[in-house]
């Protein structure tokens, strides 16, 4: 099993696989004791049978470089070949400002090819391949040194079967006419704003039945100076203080040390320091925000949109019917938010565009619109042009 620890011998691989339509790949991190993801191993592996093709790159070793891995992602001529891609892609372009072009991810593809909602690689693997995985190293911590060869060799497997899905899901895709389906999908994927965690938008994954606009304002500065101070350090947003104490600061608005020393559920390393200082400038600074710039929750999708439930509903059963007639997750072209929204009149949403539109989308709007009907025959629905 090839294990590459010289930016020399990654050059060499990546020179080879330039050579080829598409390379496999993958990664394993850790991310439990930091804010950003922390790369220990990429797997890679080029058109073939055998685990001959394939190699592990220890990003760890000393004095090792990237930028040939770089430098392929950046070749347009080879697919780059992903599973769940969104966390992989995301060490890339915090660590390199690179995303692979162009990607195909797997598990989009899949549900577009009718195997379910984010299936796993696991049972698409099992699906496409009848292969078992052994998942005995799956919890293993990639970064301590050195790696078993059984941790290796389901490392590597994460790339080796990837290449028959691609292979399989590819053709589908072709066979159907589908590809640009997955070419639209890709486009969130290759954006860098996909990868952007802004701290003035923190404060909208707080969960809080208070929606007070001043609370809310309290809240909105201590989840920005939580997501900024975490950043910054490198540190999980829990380790400076969790989303409980968080609310309970912006209950109590702690004026001072020892208001905050009061704290039922703040950190005890919070109670000083920066972070103390930071906690009482935010509080500070959202006791004392303009009334122009006090933030609002949304109200719930249905309350805000006037929806009609019963145009909903039928939404959802042309939804379902429509899916299965050509075998694409329901979720994949339509999530609950979008019927509901398409129930109140709104037109600007993702399920009445491109090819969601071609699925679901056209028919949509022609039930809405009152010129078909749903009937049911068996088990089966069927339009009715009205």
């Amino acid at each position: 099993m090839l294990t590459i620890t010289t930016t020399e011998a990654l050059e060499t691989f990546c020179n080879e696989a330039r050579k080829h339509p598409y390379v496999t790949v993958d990664t394993e991190f850790l991310r439990e004791r930091t804010y950003y993801s922390k790369l220990c191993l990429v797997q890679l592996a080029m058109p073939g049978t055998s685990d001959d093709e394939g190699c592990l790159v220890d990003p760890l070793v000393e004095g090792m470089s990237l930028e040939p891995l770089y430098d392929l992602f950046r070749d347009t001529s080879v697919v780059k070949v992903f599973h769940a891609a969104r966390q992989d892609i995301e060490i890339f372009q915090v660590d390199a400002g690179v995303i692979p072009t162009p990607l195909f991810d797997t598990q989009v593809a899949s549900m577009v090819c009718g195997f379910g909602e984010q299936v796993g690689y696991d049972t698409l693997v099992r699906k496409i391949t009848k292969a078992e995985i052994d998942k005995s190293s799956r919890f293993t911590d990639w970064s301590r040194r050195p790696l078993s060869d059984a941790q290796k060799s389901y490392a590597l497997a994460d790339v080796t079967h990837l290449r028959q899905v691609y292979e399989f899901l590819s053709k589908k895709l072709k066979d159907a006419g589908r590809e640009h389906w997955v070419a639209e999908e890709m486009k969130i994927l290759n954006s860098p704003e996909t990868y952007i965690t802004k701290p003035d938008d923190a404060w909208k994954r707080v969960k809080t039945r208070n929606t007070s606009p001043r609370f809310l304002a309290i809240v909105r500065e201590l989840a920005k100076f939580r997501e900024s101070y975490a950043q910054g350090k490198n540190i999980p947003r829990n380790r400076v203080y969790k989303d409980d104490a968080l609310v309970e600061l912006a209950a109590t608005k702690p004026k001072d040390h020892s208001d905050l020393g009061r704290s039922r559920l703040l950190l005890r390393e919070a109670r000083k320091g920066e972070i103390a200082e930071g906690i009482l400038k935010a509080v500070s600074t959202g006791r004392d925000c303009p009334e122009a710039d006090l933030p609002k929750l949304e109200r719930s999708s249905r309350e805000k949109k006037q929806v009609n439930p019963a145009l909903a509903d039928l939404l959802r059963v042309l939804l379902k019917a429509k899916t299965n007639s050509v075998g694409v997750a329901s979720k994949l072209v339509a999530p609950a938010s979008d019927l509901d929204a398409i129930a109140s009149g709104a037109r600007d949403v993702s399920a009445l565009q491109g090819w969601r539109f071609e699925v679901f989308g056209e028919d949509a709007l022609l039930l809405c619109e009152g010129k078909i009907a749903l009937g049911a025959k068996g088990s089966d629905v069927k339009l009715v042009r009205l």
